[in-house]
């Protein structure tokens, strides 16, 4: 199977908006490190260095695959109605504030 690497850069805040880039994708895990260590130092990534991320994706292969489902609410959510979508098979048990 081919792989691929894909790093984002995510931090969150109380007061504005979420900052999510996606840096890029890389053909190994190593190039990939590479680049978190070329950006680590720069404005703003230096500022919270703990936000890069990196997924390893296997091509040809889709997500969701189940189909998906909603959850509402939740310790992560500002927000009662907030919802969010999680893949088919995992557990939600937050009922929907509308039923």
């Amino acid at each position: 199977m081919d792989v691929i690497y894909e790093v984002w850069y995510r931090r969150e805040y109380r007061d504005r908006n979420d900052t999510e880039l996606r840096i890029g994708v890389y053909s190994t895990e190593e190039h990939a490190k590479a680049a978190v260590a070329r950006l680590c130092d720069k404005p703003g990534f230096k500022d919270w260095p703990e936000g890069f991320e990196i997924y390893q994706i296997t091509l040809g292969r889709e997500s969701f695959s189940e189909g998906f489902k909603t959850k509402w609410g939740g310790p992560q959510m500002v927000a009662k109605r907030e919802a969010f979508d999680l893949p088919y098979w995992v557990d939600t048990e937050t009922p929907n504030p509308e039923e």
